[in-house]
């Protein structure tokens, strides 16, 4: 996301053995201060209030003296004026996504940026920090996985193989190292060198998973914890990514499909969900037999189902993905445009942090089957296995803690019914796993990152909870927003991430 022994298998580490805090401090990992400087110079309009800084963690905690460290790389926004009431530690998710930019996305919460320091953390392997890489390998949208002739076949599994050893074996002795626990670890370590007894957590997607270990492993150093679009953290991860098909499936035909058709004087595509579904793999099919380039590059059909999956986490991208189906299909011209790109350590550290935290059951057979099950049932995304390459992972032995809730603070969970990336089924089993979970439950929507965006019922619950500490006394719902016209462009929060990102050269 595979087989080639690289070192050791990773210490088993027990809650007595490794006491994180005390042997922080005493390696002198907690006495260091981070400079913190403004992160351009001059600043982008827009970027001015964030600094950024790296701090130094061990490599492995279960022996942090033994001089091997790692680069994290940090942001934070302070308020204008006044002193900060709490500190908000956030992750965008993915896993493995960079989040020095998620500060910015809350200069449109007053309320929240006016009253905590927020905190951005390009979480180890990944960002400006200690990277790990797959050397720009990358088999993932390759060839058509739908196509399940043997040799087609032989090139999908052949790929998941040598996209393995190639990031373990060019992520070296760091690689190993990329865990959840890892990680956790040196979140609180953060904690510690900012002289924060406790701080809270905001996190998104991927960010739920780490968010919720976070709080298993440290549950007494978080206070208030929201986790918007949910993995099934309770679970491991493969059941969180066996989902994926299912929920972009439906997201594509109860949102999506309708939508287009409903705009057929603008696309033209077809006056039903129907139509458009059959344009589609019209368009798909015919790609299959020539590939299109456009100037941001070659479409074939994988390329396409891929296009079509990013433009659904948001409604705001649905014009966009649309304009491209229908370039595609020849209903529109294509104009010139260019599409952004994402590091190849990002991709490395998703890939060690799923094939490293928890074991992955299946070989090359139970892969063939289980794609061909779920396309049957999700043919848009059914036959892509994001963790394919985890089944031929040397996995060190990593023992990572099931969440459970028990002694952790009430914790806030936000989740649209229709979220494709993190399906609600998910969110619902981690919200029935997780002791003293509240979730608020968004209706008729199917964004992926609610809080922060234009839901004004979301962003008061979150920030009652959040800003004002009052923790809701039990589950809660709020309306959608509805679909967009055409051309309506907002970006949710996570989109304004990954795009400010891309503006700041990160």
């Amino acid at each position: 996301m595979h087989r080639r022994k690289i070192a050791a298998a990773l210490t088993v580490v027990t809650a007595t053995s490794l006491a994180v805090a005390p042997q922080a401090r005493a390696a002198g990992f907690a006495q260091q201060e981070i400079r913190w400087q403004q992160c351009f110079d001059p600043a982008p309009p827009g970027a001015e209030r964030l600094e950024c800084g790296t701090f130094t963690a061990p490599m492995d905690w279960a022996d942090p003296r033994n001089g091997r460290t790692i680069t994290i790389a940090v942001s934070r926004t302070r308020p204008l004026s006044g002193t900060a009431k709490t500190a908000v530690f956030t992750n965008p998710g993915g896993p493995g996504v960079p989040g020095r930019t998620v500060p910015l996305m809350f200069a449109n919460r007053p309320k929240l940026s006016e009253n905590a320091e927020i905190y951005g953390i390009d979480p180890r392997g990944t960002g400006d920090g200690s990277n790990v890489t797959c050397g720009g390998f990358d088999t993932f949208g390759a060839t058509d996985p739908r196509d399940r002739s043997r040799a087609n076949l032989d090139l999908v599994h052949g790929g998941m193989e040598l996209q393995a050893k190639f990031c373990q074996t060019r992520s070296g002795e760091l690689g190993k190292f990329i865990t959840t626990e890892q990680t956790v670890r040196d979140l609180d370590l953060l904690r510690q060198i900012i002289g924060r007894k406790k701080v809270d957590w905001l996190g998104y997607s991927g960010g739920s998973w780490m968010g919720a270990h976070y709080a298993t492993y440290f549950p007494k150093t978080l206070d208030k914890i929201v986790l918007d679009s949910n993995t099934d953290f309770t679970g491991p991860w493969q059941g969180v990514f066996g989902d994926f098909g299912m929920g972009f499936e439906r997201r594509f035909r109860v949102d999506f499909l309708p939508w287009v058709a409903k705009y057929d004087d603008v696309y033209h595509l077809g006056k039903t969900g129907e139509e458009v579904r059959q344009a589609y793999e019209r368009t798909r099919a015919a790609l299959g037999e020539q590939p299109v380039t456009l100037p941001e590059g070659t479409y074939h059909p994988a390329i396409l189902d891929l296009t079509l999956a990013q433009g659904l986490y948001t409604k705001y991208s649905f014009d966009f993905a649309a304009r491209k189906l229908a370039q595609l299909a020849g209903a529109l011209p294509a104009p010139l445009s260019a599409q952004a790109s994402y590091p190849d350590a990002t991709q490395a550290t998703q890939l060690g942090i799923l094939c490293n935290d928890t074991e992955f059951r299946g070989d090359r057979r139970f892969l063939e089957r289980d794609a061909a099950a779920d396309c049957a049932r999700w043919p848009l995304l059914g036959h892509y296995q994001l963790m394919g390459p985890c089944a031929f992972w040397d996995r060190p032995d990593v023992q990572l803690r099931r969440p459970t809730g028990i002694g952790v603070p009430p914790t806030l969970m936000v989740q649209s019914v229709r979220d494709p990336a993190t399906p609600v089924e998910g969110a619902r089993k981690a919200h029935a796993g997780f002791a003293g979970s509240r979730m608020l439950t968004v209706q008729d929507e199917g964004d992926h990152g609610i809080y922060g965006g234009d839901n004004d019922c979301v962003n008061d619950v979150v920030e009652r909870y959040l800003v004002d500490r009052v923790t809701p006394s039990g589950d809660l719902s709020c309306p959608g927003v509805p679909l967009p016209e055409p051309g309506q462009r907002q970006a949710g929060p996570l989109q304004r991430a990954h795009e400010l990102a891309a503006q700041l050269g990160w």
